[in-house]
């Protein structure tokens, strides 16, 4: 009984499990065991040729992470295709420059250790502390940091600045010992200027300093309290020492410290005197460019006969005798004669006697003179000398009536075309001033209205109207 059972068992399995077995094979009519095969290969290798995704993090820092076994097991094929999306170099580092951390949530996330540095095969480009290798060895040069070139320049900027510096401050002191030697050598009671004048110095008292400075390389000093003068006033102009663009100038083209004397003479102390000796150059310059010169002066020849001076020099005046009387033997012997000028001449630069000077003083004796260093100042005592000589000398002399007849013509004509031309400035002055005023007026009209000018010529017509009508006298009957 239950071995028939068991037999109807086992029948029933077997038809079950072969209807199962038909339904399966219904699905996938049409495929064959070989395709089955194909198919299951193309999926075994498109498995092997995808990587899995690489975890990272969202900078642009590239992370090298280990390979899974199976990956490693098999070789990759230089022909499979490279994935869209997550594709994978050769190289064993991989950079993600467009990264969502939004897409992966929940994946793990690889630090770098702080002891390795991390390595790339290309430097990202957005690094700029990252030196390409190319432009590098383009650019040898561009190694070297800008702030060491820029040193340079602000080395030599700053040694300039010293140099300038050390140069005012020496150069000053400089200009300011020769100042002090020559007044101490000329302007002390026991001097020339002390013996000849009451008052030396720019101020009152005995405490008063002998020289006023006026800039860094100009000094003056002043003296008065002498007959037949109301002062004196010597400027010493000396080179720009202090100036280091100067100082490097006058090395090239070289000049002199020079003082020039201004000797102020009263009115009736000074006779028709115009007179002027230099260097010849120099002459010649002073009768183009000075105006008294120009108009009363000429070249005086070297008159036969008598001494004159030495042939370095030019003399020019109004006349002959003017001439022969300022130049006396006394000044040829000390400074203008052949032999001592040679010796005390070097120094002499001018001299020029003028009752006709333009400006508030017309009275004045000029003379200009080099200085020396400091430690020959002794070379122009006689130069200063003829200061004091020639004031005691023009104030005492007078012309003969021959010659005064001829300065007064002179003069009288002078004055009459100084007139002329005082006359005729004014007198372009006031054209000067029409002009300007009608040019004012015409601007003004140009500016009225049509309506205001139609009135103002109404007015104008009526006032003409009325200026031509006949007078009507009225009488009153009786």
């Amino acid at each position: 009984m239950n071995r028939p059972f068991l037999l109807l068992s086992v029948a029933l399995i077997a038809l079950l499990f072969f209807h199962h077995r038909v339904l399966a094979s219904s699905h996938f009519e049409g495929f064959d065991a070989e395709d089955d095969e194909l198919l299951e290969e193309e999926s075994t290798d498109l498995h092997h040729s995808l990587r899995p995704p690489l975890v990272t993090q969202s900078e642009s820092t590239v992370l090298d992470l280990e390979p899974s076994p199976e990956s490693d097991s098999t070789p990759i094929s230089e022909s499979d295709p490279p994935a869209q999306t997550g594709s994978r170099k050769p190289s064993s580092s991989i950079s993600f420059d467009f990264w969502d951390e939004d897409e992966f949530e929940g994946l793990p996330v690889e630090e770098k250790p702080a002891d390795s540095p991390v390595v790339s095969d290309k430097a990202s480009p957005a690094d700029p502390q990252t030196p390409d290798p190319e432009s590098a060895s383009e650019n040898p040069d561009s190694s070297i940091p800008k702030k060491k070139q820029s040193y340079t320049v602000e080395i030599v900027c700053v040694s300039i600045l010293i140099a300038y510096a050390i140069n005012y401050f020496t150069g000053k002191r400089e200009n300011e010992n020769m100042a002090l030697a020559w007044a101490s050598k000329f302007g002390l009671p026991d001097t020339i200027f002390g013996k000849n004048f009451s008052l030396v110095g720019v101020g009152e008292g005995e405490d008063s300093p002998l020289l006023l400075k006026e800039a860094t390389n100009v000094f003056k000093f002043y003296a008065s309290g002498r007959r037949y003068c109301h002062g004196l006033l010597a400027t010493m102009e000396l080179k720009s020492r202090h100036d280091l663009i100067s100082r490097l100038f006058n090395a090239v083209v070289p000049c002199k410290d020079e003082i020039s004397f201004e000797v102020y003479m009263n009115d009736e102390a000074m006779d028709h005197i115009v007179f002027a000796m230099a260097r010849k150059k120099a002459a010649k310059a002073m009768q183009k460019e000075l105006r008294d010169l120009q108009r009363f002066g000429g070249i005086v020849p070297n008159p036969g006969g008598r001494k004159w001076v030495s042939e370095e020099l030019s003399v020019v005046s109004e006349s002959k005798e003017v001439a022969g009387d300022m130049i006396t033997e006394i000044a040829l012997d000390q400074v203008f004669g052949d032999k001592s000028f040679e010796k005390f001449g070097k120094y002499f630069i001018s001299m020029h006697f003028s009752d006709q000077h333009p400006g508030k003083h017309r009275k004045m004796l000029l003379f200009k003179f080099a200085i020396p260093e400091t430690k020959h100042m002794d070379d122009m005592v006689r130069l200063v000398a003829l200061i004091p000589y020639y004031i005691d000398l023009i104030g005492r002399y007078k012309l003969s009536p021959q010659a005064r007849n001829k300065t007064d013509g002179a003069r009288q004509k002078a004055a009459q075309e100084a007139y002329k031309e005082l006359q005729n400035v004014r007198q372009e002055a006031l054209q000067r001033k029409k002009a300007e005023k009608k040019k004012i007026l015409e601007e003004a009209e140009a500016k009225l209205s049509a309506e205001a000018l139609r009135k103002k010529e109404a007015k104008e017509r009526a006032r003409q109207m009325k200026k031509s009508m006949p007078k009507v006298k009225m009488s009153r009957g009786h």
